[in-house]
């Protein structure tokens, strides 16, 4: 804001700061009194330019809003999704209300489902056949869209990973889960009171190459693979279905927690391949001795 001359002949109250050094034109001429700017001048002033910064604040907001929206698409595309767990089937690892973030992006770089890992994936068909759709508004609609939660539309499931293509697995009543001739000891993640698989049991089973077999952790409340064996692929999930593997619990904050694979799938000798080489070993060093044995004996 200008700063005028006072009216009249009113003399101003002088201070120290306020005195003003003769001007360079006659003695006892009076200083020209200070001024504001002449028009189509701007002042240089933190305050004078406050107002411009505000609209210039609000014209840039748009264009903030649409980067946060394409950078929120992109992580949802591409590296990560959140979802919702809606059953007690992986019960204690995941609970009901717990919302879990997905990697989605090393499946982008070939990597595979592995075994051990909790895994979301679509319905390979029609594992949730007859499933109502929840109903939903336009706020979690939104919300679903960026990917901050998961879509309604989305019939998708979340097991845990006990076999790959290439395994042979099986479980009788009153045993454990046997996978590739190894009995899995899975009391670390399976939901107390549960056996392995007393309610269905099963195989065995030969998990077709570029497939998974999937149980939920609590076994005796879970539609896994043991209960789809009559549908295409004998309840086996094809890896192409599988959206990625849930790395950490994210919400509530009392149940953060990660999702490691369990030791159990670490046991050596798991491997099918691993389960087979004592016999081709053996086939190996067999071998040279039949061969010399039959040449000896040709030459006698």
């Amino acid at each position: 804001m200008a700063v005028g001359a006072r009216s009249g002949h009113e003399e101003p109250e002088k201070r120290p700061e306020q005195i003003a050094e003769p001007s360079a034109g006659s003695a006892g001429e009076p200083p020209a009194a200070v001024t504001g700017p002449a028009e189509g001048e701007t002042v240089d002033d933190e305050e004078a330019q406050e107002p411009g910064n505000q609209r210039s604040f609000w014209k840039e907001l748009p264009l903030l809003v649409g980067i946060a929206l394409v950078l929120a698409l992109l992580i949802k595309t591409f590296l990560v999704q959140a979802f919702s767990i809606p059953s007690d089937s992986m019960m204690n690892t995941l609970q009901r209300g717990d919302r879990v973030l997905v990697d989605k992006l090393t499946p982008w770089f070939g990597a595979e489902p592995e075994r051990g890992e909790v895994v979301v994936f679509h319905d390979p068909g029609g594992w949730l056949e007859g499933e109502p759709t929840p109903e939903t508004n336009l706020v979690q609609d939104f919300l679903s869209f960026i990917g901050l939660m998961p879509s309604s539309e989305e019939k998708d499931l979340i097991k845990r990973v006990i076999a790959v293509g290439g395994d042979t697995v099986s479980c009788k009543k009153g045993g454990k889960v046997v996978l590739n001739g190894k009995p899995l000891d899975e009391t670390s993640y399976i939901y107390p009171g549960s056996t392995p698989c007393d309610d269905e049991p099963f195989g065995p089973i030969k998990v077709p190459e570029g497939s998974i077999w999937v149980m939920g952790d609590n076994r005796q409340n879970s539609l896994d693979s043991r209960y789809h064996q009559e549908l295409p692929g004998n309840g086996t999930v094809e890896v192409g279905q599988v959206v990625g593997r849930a790395v950490v619990v994210a919400w509530p904050v009392n149940r953060w927690a990660t999702l490691p694979v369990p030791e159990t799938f670490d046991q050596p000798g798991l491997n099918a391949a691993a389960a087979v080489a004592p016999g081709a070993l053996g086939l190996a060093g067999a071998l040279p001795l039949v061969l010399w044995r039959r040449k000896s004996l040709a030459g006698r």
